[in-house]
């Protein structure tokens, strides 16, 4: 076991790697805060269109997951995330374009769509291959680490990027987001190239079909804990909007600056107490946070029920990822993590137009209530995956690195 003071040399191998997941998130968050009121208040799209034109960047990324995955184990992390960058810098220019034909309705609607489903595609390879490359620099039995501080750089890309994105909009238009993603992204391919690679994991391979079929269950309890951050970083804009609230997009960054907080302080508990046990109590607190979100009347009952929320999903992404990869051998650990984050990427890209259509029936308030209510089922599935887990380590052959 690693001494107390090793942590610091081990966290400086981490963090320069998943620096490039902050940079896909940061092309994610900045668009996030204005294109569902771009969408439905400027280009006059209705609510359930504009959810699903928003989401179609998740079904990108569900669709990229797994050959991301086998990507990192197969060519390697560094080839992984320098094509995600390049996607998400076309996805930029895509954007600029959307702009410029922001008077003719067909071809904006379908460069934006084009443009959320590169940013997907980018985000997917760059994110994944980021923790592999992070698990190749630290090693498999640092992964609970790895991938922790991959969520940190996800959620301040998207803490960051929100207001930058609304400050970008406000004082130079729509299409000054697009061009911030293009040049973000093309520094940090260049950036990349000039880092070490790592090898890819050698061992026993495992067909895709099986590692599906293992890491479904808790692929569901992920994309159902999920549910809570799809309806907020697709409607809360809106939702303040219909309260007459201003400053929606400091919600967000309630939410992520709340996320990467309960990473940063909490950030041992699973090697302490098991992925079960934290996975458990965060679904517990999240269910709170919607509940309140859509009960409150009030703007700072909101920014409340964001950080419950925000710090409540936290711990659940790496809690329940080290108990699936654990199961198998480390040399497929890439295409493991790949599918296990599609189903976060499933729960997104639904989120986006069951929550416009809960809206359009029964009103803002009810989304956050029925997301409450994915939540509690996902508790329910971790509570089964716990007990039945030394049964399921044992069809799926894998040994336990812990």
């Amino acid at each position: 076991m690693d001494s107390p003071g090793n942590e610091p040399r081990l966290t400086a191998r981490i963090l320069p790697v998943v620096s490039f997941t902050f940079v896909a998130y940061l092309c994610i968050g900045a668009p996030l805060a204005i294109l569902p009121a771009y969408l439905h208040l400027t280009l006059g799209v209705s609510t359930v269109l504009a959810g699903l034109l928003v989401s179609l960047q998740y079904v990108a990324t569900f669709a990229s997951r797994p050959r991301a995955g086998r990507l990192s184990d197969t060519i390697g992390p560094r080839r992984t995330v320098r094509i995600g960058l390049l996607a998400c810098a076309a996805g930029g220019a895509l954007m600029i374009l959307a702009a410029l034909f922001r008077h003719d309705l067909g071809p904006c609607l379908a460069l934006l769509a084009a443009s959320r489903l590169a940013i997907g595609t980018g985000e997917s390879l760059s994110a994944t291959g980021a923790t592999m490359w992070g698990i190749g620099r630290v090693g498999t039995e640092r992964t609970a680490q790895v991938i922790s501080w991959n969520g940190v750089g996800t959620y301040t890309g998207l803490a960051a990027g929100a207001p930058l994105g609304v400050l970008a909009a406000g004082r130079f238009g729509f299409g000054a987001v697009g061009a911030i993603i293009f040049l973000v992204c093309v520094g940090a391919y260049l950036a990349a190239t000039r880092m070490a690679p790592t090898a890819p994991l050698q061992g026993r391979r495992v067909k895709i079909g099986h590692i599906v079929a293992g890491v479904s269950p808790y692929g569901m309890a992920l994309a159902l804990g999920g549910t809570g951050f799809g309806v907020i970083a697709t409607f809360i804009t809106l939702y303040f909007a219909q309260r007459g609230w201003s400053h929606a997009a400091l919600s967000l960054s309630i939410y992520g600056l709340s996320f990467v907080g309960a990473r940063l302080l909490f950030a041992r508990a699973i090697d302490r107490r098991g992925g079960f046990p934290v996975a458990t109590l965060s679904f517990i607190i999240e269910v709170g946070g919607l509940i309140l979100l859509g009960l409150g009347r009030s703007q700072a009952l909101a920014y409340l029920a964001c950080a419950l929320t925000g710090g409540g999903f936290s711990l659940v992404f790496p809690a329940l990822g080290v108990e699936a990869a654990n199961a198998y051998p480390p040399s497929v650990r890439g295409s493991v993590i790949g599918v296990y984050n599609a189903f976060a990427d499933l729960s997104l890209f639904l989120a986006g137009p069951l929550a416009g259509a809960v809206i359009h029936a029964f009103g803002y308030p009810s989304v956050f209530l029925s997301a409450g209510g994915a939540v509690l089922a996902a508790l329910a599935i971790t509570l089964w995956l716990a007990a039945t887990r030394v049964k399921r380590l044992g069809v799926a052959g894998g040994v336990r690195v812990r």
